[in-house]
């Protein structure tokens, strides 16, 4: 079987969204880098799943903070461990600082079928913001800037971002040529 996901980023119109193909036994390590790849962020902060109040995520090593009440220790968690059922449904937390929050949802459960090798991305729309940028509200003054170029700020924005940003950009094409790399094309730092 094969779980049809909708990766979409919350608190920002237009939508900022995927939907991918993924096994239901991949490992959520995993299913967290292909997360990474798909929306376009570059694995440079912490993350978290968060269901029914549970926090999922991987323990770091000399952890003071990790409370065994609210967190999961996730390594050896698979992605059926969290979601079951069609509409299934389970946030995705990137950057504790920005608070990039994701509402991924099971759209479909679908048989497997012989010519789909997974992880695939099969739709999505819009780029995803960049790092650091503010979370939701930073990138709203972000895109408002980038339309002025008069705004004082303008200029020192283009620079910061190397060049111009396009907010409507997507190729699902790169996005499927970094799913097949090593570690589905995200960087291992956390």
């Amino acid at each position: 079987m094969t779980y049809q996901i909708q990766i979409a980023l919350r608190k920002f119109q237009p939508k900022i969204w995927r939907r991918i193909l993924v096994s239901p036994d991949l490992l959520l390590t995993d299913f967290h880098k292909i997360i990474q790849t798909a929306m376009g962020w570059t694995n440079t902060h912490l993350h978290q799943f968060i269901k029914n109040r549970k926090y999922y995520a991987k323990k770091l090593e000399d952890d003071y903070f990790w409370d065994e009440s609210d967190n999961v220790d996730y390594s050896k968690l698979r992605i059926s461990d969290l979601l079951k059922k069609e509409k299934d449904k389970v946030i995705y937390e990137y950057d504790f600082g920005d608070g990039w929050e994701h509402d991924i949802i099971l759209e479909k459960i679908l048989p497997e079928e012989e010519n789909v090798i997974t992880p695939i991305c099969i739709k999505g729309k819009n780029n995803c913001p960049p790092e650091d940028c503010g979370g939701v509200w930073g990138y709203v003054n972000m895109l408002e800037i980038l339309e002025n170029p008069d705004h004082q700020e303008y200029k020192e924005l283009i620079e910061w971002l190397g060049g111009k940003f396009d907010p409507t950009y997507f190729d699902i094409d790169d996005i499927n040529e970094a799913l097949k790399l090593e570690d589905y094309g995200c960087v291992e730092f956390f």
